[in-house]
């Protein structure tokens, strides 16, 4: 029988497990007490065997060999029953524990991640008990995530897949005309259907550990110059300005790394970043270094971001409020697993009406692994 409903609280915490530890503790207890009362009971009646057979040996007599007897058995009825009340002591404090872990630990194998059970003590068991709140906290936000997912992935999917279905469907009756750009409208909708599936890939590889660099040494000059070169045009048509800061004096900008991954980052940002700036205003391509690391940054003078959203912006599927709705919200959640995959770190620093900074940081040498 379950002690608690789903949505009420026990006394000894918020969101505790709700089965049947007590059966658990029930069973732990007989088991328990039986091997130790067996084991005090042979010690006890092998000592007044002793003492019988020492008595016999060394001469005594039948009446003060059947005292010695007697004294003897009735110890080693006496002390089961002190031995019984220790060992209840010693219960409480050892077997409570596990029987709620036990019990908790069904609960999530039936599915409930809100489990926990009481962290009391510091000694053995309460590491362990925060141990398994540790792991079940890590499996209830894991099943989130996925959960999360799921429903973004098939919001993504809705809008084009609806558009692609309602023109077809209208062709099909006469509605709608085969037009060119009726068709055009068709293949954008199936390119960012496949630009979609594409990023989820890439992130799903990455956050496996399954997605593998070719790493091979690298200038961050050459990077952001690339970079720049292929959004020229997005950048004059949307009237932003790309300006390349490279630092030649604070050290080798040379570094390791698998460049198409890398210029997917930084395309990443400078699309994001695209994506937040106004026309008149700029986007700043720095690159710079010291003895171990370098640094390439992407900044902007758009309108910032929250400090409310910033703790979120690597989620997947996150868009501000300024963003355009083509993107797919996956850039920035690619590019940190990117990043992380080269054994580097990307940070984030914004102001609202100020603009964002993204700064990558990644390891002149050549990292242990090359995946994730």
């Amino acid at each position: 029988m379950r002690r608690f409903g789903r949505h009420q609280k026990p006394p000894w915490g918020p969101r505790r497990f709700r089965s049947d530890w007590h059966n658990k503790r029930r069973f732990l207890f007989f088991r328990f007490v039986w091997f130790f009362g067996m084991a005090v009971l042979l010690f006890l009646a092998g000592m007044a065997g002793l003492a019988f057979l020492l008595t016999r040996l060394f001469g005594g007599d039948g009446q003060a060999t059947a005292l010695v007897w007697m004294l003897g058995c009735g110890l080693a009825l006496a002390f089961p029953l002190l031995a019984g009340a220790i060992a209840i002591r010693s219960f409480r404090s050892m077997v409570n524990p596990l029987a709620r872990v036990m019990a908790a630990a069904d609960e999530v194998a039936e599915g409930d991640f809100s489990v926990r059970v009481p962290e009391r003590g510091s000694g053995e068991f309460g590491r362990l008990a925060r141990s398994f709140n540790r792991m079940v906290a890590e499996l209830e936000r894991a099943d989130q995530q996925r959960r999360n997912l799921t429903a973004d992935v098939a919001h993504e999917l809705r809008t084009p897949i609806h558009i692609i279905q309602g023109n077809l469907e209208g062709i099909a009756d006469g509605v709608y005309e085969p037009t060119d750009e009726q068709i055009e409208l068709l293949i954008d909708e199936t390119q960012q259907l496949s630009r979609l599936v594409e990023d989820l890939r890439t992130l799903s590889l990455a956050e496996a550990g399954q997605l593998r660099l070719e790493l091979e040494q690298l200038d961050a000059k050459d990077l952001l110059s690339d970079v720049a070169t292929s959004f020229s045009g997005q950048a004059e048509a949307a009237e932003v300005e790309i300006q390349l800061d490279i630092d030649q004096e604070s050290g080798s900008l040379n570094l390791i790394g698998d460049a198409g991954r890398l210029d997917q980052v930084i395309s990443n940002l400078v699309a994001n970043a695209l994506g937040h700036t106004q026309p008149g205003g700029l986007i700043q391509l720095r690159a710079w270094a010291d003895q171990d690391s370098a640094f390439i940054q992407v900044v902007d003078d758009g309108g910032g971001i929250p400090a409310e959203d910033l703790p979120y912006i690597f989620d997947r599927f996150w868009r501000g409020e300024g963003s355009r709705e083509s993107s797919s919200g996956l850039g920035l959640a690619i590019a940190r697993q990117l990043v992380h995959a080269h054994g580097g770190s990307i940070n984030v620093e914004s102001q609202v009406e100020q603009g964002t900074g993204f700064t990558i940081t990644l390891p002149k040498e050549r990292p242990e692994e090359n995946a994730l």
